[in-house]
């Protein structure tokens, strides 16, 4: 029968488990790493990549800004000196000075044009059939060089006379107060290496275009028929969408599915961008490069991990193992004493302390709960009982008539006793409490008379240990409580403060209100209070603030477990803070007076 995966799983010993954990989170951890450093890799590449084209095409850019600029300057010069700074020099003079060598006509191989204030040609520098007299004032470009006064480049256009795609230079020759007197105008064809950068030019499966934005052509690729190429409708070439959305730089994927990394530059002169673009496989090649050289020591390491944690798994697994093999011989022996050896790893050493601590509490625990057992079932409940019948026959009369002093201390001890006697049933009803089996009587009960009372019946045991107890007034306020339980909780809280008061100090009963419809009723004294580390555990039961029970005060540790249970029956709460001295306290809500509810109780009646 085949075993499942958490079958096998739990069946492998903990060296076995702890060393395939291990090795899995190894596995998994390297993994992890090698994805996200290969993403990073990847990204690195892509933007060494995109800066790379980037700069190119900034070189590209600045190169071609740098000819056409150089071609206008030349013919700016060129159509100086066809003027004398009144009007254009005399034709001959003009033909004359196009024969000469110049700059312009070294740049410009098909020739320069010298054209009058209407864009008329008047001259040129190598004749073609039908140019002379030609008009170019419906072209635009010359129409913005004659309205600004400014040199200006047009936008690819075919040639009127010649017939072949073209850009046309113009500049204005102008007059010494800048009157307009003529022009001079030049070609350069498209297909000329020296104006566009050409794909062949670039590195190999780079791909290279010049896009003019004004008339949404191709100005780099020429037609067989000698057509400028329009750009594809968009949407149709994502490269060319994204070349002229406006971002300079990222990666797309083409119409054919290739996925590339593309730069732009703008050519303002001309409202050309240049847009170069390289297959993501060349970013990416070199990034599985090193990804193979990472992934190959990864391997080794991942190796020497594995023989690694095999060996440190089995270390560890010994001492735990010899724990386990201590603690069943104990269970067959629960009678017996255990105390694991503490020795080996800090971890295991540890384990063997806490151990060892728990079984100290254990035993430490049992012996208060085996006491607290027989003081309840037979050192308090009996005496309790023969003396308060003793003190109820003296009360009586039985023993002769007592002195006055005599009969209030024996009505003191009395109500003590009888109080005793409850608190011993009390406890004996914890468990109910806890339960929420145990009724209370809630009814309207007065917050000075439940301090004043609880002041006065610890009086005498205040006195005995040299402290002063004393009940403010406070606020004239009623609480809704069982003014059985409400005291059985003042009486914890008091006995407490005297007992951990220090001599010739006071113990203080007072109330404050809590927020609406509520009330806390404070016992404080002036101690050290509870410590720090203790106090999450306050309430909480069998709890004391000797850490070891074996050296701590007398007491079962359940009475500030019983106010917090009696508290929550009665919708209330308990707390601790330390103010000056330890000061707990327990919140009820408030009510109204029983006098102002009996009116207006009767008051309803017909």
């Amino acid at each position: 029968m085949s075993l499942t995966p958490s079958v096998w799983f739990s069946r492998l010993s903990l060296g076995a488990r702890i060393a395939l954990i291990s090795v899995a989170s190894s596995l998994l951890s390297a993994l992890l790493l090698l994805v996200i450093a290969f993403d990073q890799l990847v990204d690195d590449f892509e933007q060494v990549v995109e800066q790379r084209q980037q700069l190119e095409t900034r070189a590209y850019a600045l190169e071609m800004d740098d000819s056409l600029r150089q071609r206008l300057d030349a013919l700016e010069l060129l159509g100086a000196r066809m003027t004398d700074g009144i009007s254009l020099k005399p034709l001959p003079d003009i033909q004359q000075l196009l024969r000469q060598p110049s700059r312009a006509l070294a740049l410009f191989d098909d020739g320069v044009q010298i054209l009058d204030a209407g864009a008329v040609v008047i001259a040129e520098s190598q004749p073609v059939p039908g140019r002379l007299g030609t008009g170019y004032a419906d072209r635009r470009h010359f129409k913005r060089a004659m309205n600004s006064g400014e040199s200006t480049i047009s936008h690819p256009i075919i040639g009127r006379k010649t017939g072949v795609p073209l850009l046309s230079f113009v500049a204005p020759i102008k007059s010494g107060e800048g009157q307009l007197l003529g022009l001079v105008s030049a070609a350069v064809p498209l297909a000329n290496d020296s104006l566009l950068p050409h794909p062949e030019k670039t590195a190999s499966g780079t791909l290279f275009k010049v896009l003019d934005t004004e008339t949404f052509t191709q100005v780099d690729s020429v037609a067989h028929d000698g057509r400028i190429l329009d750009l594809p409708e968009p949407g149709v070439d994502p490269l060319t969408d994204a070349a002229l959305s406006g971002v300079t730089a990222g990666v797309v994927t083409g119409a054919d599915g290739q996925t590339w990394i593309y730069a732009t530059r703008h050519l303002d002169r001309v409202g050309w961008v240049l847009l170069q673009a390289v297959p993501f496989e060349q970013a990416v090649a070199p990034a599985r490069a090193s990804f193979q050289r990472f992934l190959t020591l990864s391997a080794a390491l991942l190796l020497f991990v594995l023989i690694a944690v095999t060996l440190l798994s089995g270390a560890i697994s010994q001492p735990l193992n010899r724990m386990a093999s201590a603690i069943r011989r104990w269970l067959e022996r629960p009678d017996s004493e255990l105390r694991l050896d503490v020795s080996g790893p800090p971890e295991v050493r540890n384990l063997a302390i806490a151990f060892n601590q728990l079984m100290s509490e254990r035993d430490s625990l049992d012996a208060v709960k085996d006491q607290f057992v027989a003081t309840v079932s037979h050192e308090l409940r009996t005496p309790l009982t023969a003396i308060g019948g003793a003190l109820k026959l003296v009360h009586a009369g039985a023993g002769g008539a007592l002195p006055a002093k005599a009969a209030g201390l024996v009505d003191i001890a009395l109500r003590n006793s009888e109080q005793l006697q409850q608190l011993v049933s009390d406890l004996l009803d914890f468990s109910r409490a806890v339960n929420r089996q145990l009724s209370v009587d809630l009814v309207p009960v007065s917050v000075a008379d439940a301090l004043a009372d609880a002041a006065a019946a610890h009086q005498t045991t205040a006195a005995s240990r040299n402290v002063r107890l004393c009940a403010e007034p406070g606020p004239a306020a009623w609480v809704v409580a069982d003014k059985h339980r409400l005291r059985q909780i003042l009486d914890n809280y008091v006995s407490n403060a005297i007992r951990f008061s220090p001599a010739d100090h006071s113990v203080q009963l007072f109330a404050a209100p809590a927020g609406p419809g509520r009330i806390r009723l404070f016992v404080a004294d002036q101690g050290k209070g509870v410590p720090e580390a203790f106090r999450p555990r306050l309430f909480q039961r069998f709890a004391q603030a000797e850490p070891n029970t074996a050296r701590g005060r007398a007491g079962t540790g359940l009475g500030l477990a019983i106010c917090r249970e009696l508290a929550e029956l009665m919708d209330g709460e308990v707390g601790y803070r330390f103010r000056e001295g330890a000061q707990f306290w327990v919140e009820l809500p408030v009510t109204d007076q029983p006098e102002e509810r009996n009116h207006g109780h009767d008051s309803a009646q017909p």
